[in-house]
């Protein structure tokens, strides 16, 4: 600790810093303090730079080289890429280290030879990747080709009697474009089907299983996060898992217990909000699959990619080496709500109607607000009293603010601090700073990581129950279930009475409140803005510029990812 301290690293991530290396930690940080930034959470290639410096390591060396190239790819794979194009890779690493060019060309050498990275091309261009990336998507290539050849495991289902039948059983009636799905979906092995919202995907799905189940297909569900896994769950009548869960995630050594050498006992795995999957957790999930068994990925392509690196469901789509059942009928019951009305005009590439009469019940209302100050006026108001007067939503856990971005006036940030001082005002009880929050009993927080020891997942919404200054620890409650929280850990939680879009993917809110200002404009794109109004189930509220709106709706293109499996899939 002491060590760690005179290189002004500060208590709990010395602690941190500890854990992770027990008694090596003074020989393996002095050797290479680069490490740090691979190894331990929260410390960044910055500090690890920092320490580095103290311990007289010289700019130019090759450790500091090397880190800096793994550090660049890093950053390229937390906006979503697999690689980066070497021309793009070489400078940027240049700038951030100060060094130059024929030593980084150098430092890449030996990251080639040594597999951490490897080379390959994007169509015609030469680019670098991470190599665990690389292998995750070569593997999600062979493995879902293979899976897709041969007959599935269930009994031949003679669909011209099984619709019928199951729609009666149901009490639905199928459209011409869902019975072309079910009739994909129980002759393949593996399938997508995507669409958005009130296009019937939910009742497509139930229409497959109900037909299965009969055929003696063993069925397992599965979603990304705790809250798709609830909805699926209640949606179907059938158990449905996190995919962590069901994968039996390993706490202490990393990684999972099904895979190539354990793996699941299904003959079909359903996998729902499959846009959220990333690269490495479909690996394992398909390496996890017995060659025998099926798959389907449900989905909507529209929303935004993953947080996490690659765009596998938007990958396989494109690649049209899977059968694909796209739905686009929205149903009649569906298409009276504004909602879903406007979530598909946005889609589409139009202006959302934001005209609602002020006396008008509706689902879908527009505030207008020229000035940020007075956009987060609003936002409080409309959090605290309009929705709860008029709809009777409770504040703090129906009513969701998302933000297109996390930093600026309008940003889940300082809306956060704003929305506390309103929704769970200071009192003489305690409170706790950390991390740059400041938490009180009954505040609202997010889980930021998925931490398999607690059994909470990133995106998981919790409240705050008790603070216990003497013993350093909190409790909070996720889903009634009290967790344990040290003070040192706060780091993976955060307050949550706004959270960007990008963190509500995958959940649905009984009312969403979303601020669109010019502010926001490096953010506007379609994708976001039509992620955000799906996220409401009852109500959505925009508040700020129309010209925002319009800006988001024409913004078409969020940047390329650099990924390879749409190739690798052909």
């Amino acid at each position: 600790m002491v060590f760690l301290q005179s290189h002004d690293v500060g208590t709990s991530r010395a602690v941190r810093i500890y854990k992770t290396y027990g008694a090596d930690a003074i020989p393996l940080v002095s050797e290479n303090p680069y490490r740090l930034a691979r190894d331990i959470k929260g410390i960044g290639f910055k500090t690890a730079d920092q320490i580095a410096e103290k311990l007289g390591i010289e700019k130019t060396t090759m450790i500091r080289a090397r880190a800096g190239i793994s550090h660049t790819l890093t950053e390229a794979v937390s906006e979503g890429h697999c690689g980066l194009p070497e021309d793009d890779l070489l400078p940027t690493a240049e700038k951030l280290l100060g060094i130059p060019t024929d030593i980084l060309r150098d430092a890449l050498d030996q990251e080639l030879q040594e597999r951490i990275v490897v080379a390959d091309t994007i169509g015609d261009q030469k680019c670098i990747f991470l190599g665990q990336l690389w292998n995750a998507e070569r593997v999600i290539a062979e493995r879902l080709k293979a899976l897709a050849v041969g007959k599935p495991l269930w009994h031949e289902v003679d669909t011209e009697k099984a619709i019928p039948w199951v729609e009666r059983k149901l009490g639905v009636t199928l459209s011409a474009s869902q019975q072309e799905a079910v009739k994909k979906a129980v002759s393949s092995k593996v399938m997508v089907i995507t669409g958005g919202p009130g296009v019937g995907k939910t009742t497509l799905v139930n229409t497959i299983l109900r037909i299965l189940a009969v055929k003696g297909a063993t069925v397992a569900l599965a979603a990304p996060t705790g809250r798709a896994a609830k909805r699926l769950s209640e949606s179907t009548g059938m158990e449905a898992k996190t995919i962590h869960r069901l994968l039996e995630a390993n706490p202490r050594q990393g990684g999972f217990k099904r895979g190539i050498e354990e793996p699941l006992e299904c003959g079909l795995l359903v996998i729902d909000e499959a846009s959220m999957v990333d690269v490495p957790l479909m690996a394992s999930v398909v390496k996890a699959l017995p060659d025998q068994a099926g798959l389907i990925l449900v989905g909507d392509v529209d929303q935004l990619p993953s947080v996490g690196p690659g765009q596998v469901l938007a990958d396989v789509i494109g690649s049209a080496a899977i059968p694909v059942a796209r739905l686009t009928e929205i149903f009649r019951q569906a298409a009276e709500s504004r909602i879903v009305a406007n979530a598909h005009q946005v889609n589409s590439g139009c202006m959302p109607n934001l005209d609602a009469a002020k006396d008008e019940e509706t689902d879908f209302y527009f505030v207008e607000a020229h000035e940020p100050e007075n956009a987060v006026t609003k936002i409080i108001e409309i959090v605290k009293n309009r929705l709860p007067k008029r709809f009777g939503f409770d504040s703090i856990r129906d009513i969701q603010v998302l933000c297109p971005m996390n930093r600026g006036g309008l940003g889940a940030r300082s809306l956060n601090a704003e929305l506390q001082k309103a929704l769970n005002p200071p009192t003489d009880d305690v409170l706790i700073e950390r991390f740059g929050y400041t938490y009180r009993v009954g505040d609202k927080v997010m889980q930021t990581d998925n931490d398999y020891d607690k059994e909470v997942f990133n995106g998981d919404i919790g409240y705050i129950r008790h603070i216990e200054p003497a013993l350093q620890e909190m409790i909070i409650e996720f889903d009634g279930r009290p967790v344990e929280y040290q003070f040192g850990e706060l780091d993976e939680v955060a307050l949550a009475y706004a959270v960007s879009i990008h963190k509500s993917q995958g959940s649905e809110y009984p009312a969403v409140v979303i601020p669109m200002m010019m502010q926001h404009y490096m953010m506007l794109r379609r994708n976001l803005l039509y992620t955000g109004i799906t996220r409401g189930k009852k109500m959505v509220i925009l508040v700020g510029q129309k010209k925002a709106i319009g800006m988001a709706v024409k913004g078409r293109v969020e940047g390329r990812r650099w990924s390879k499996l749409r190739e690798w899939l052909l």
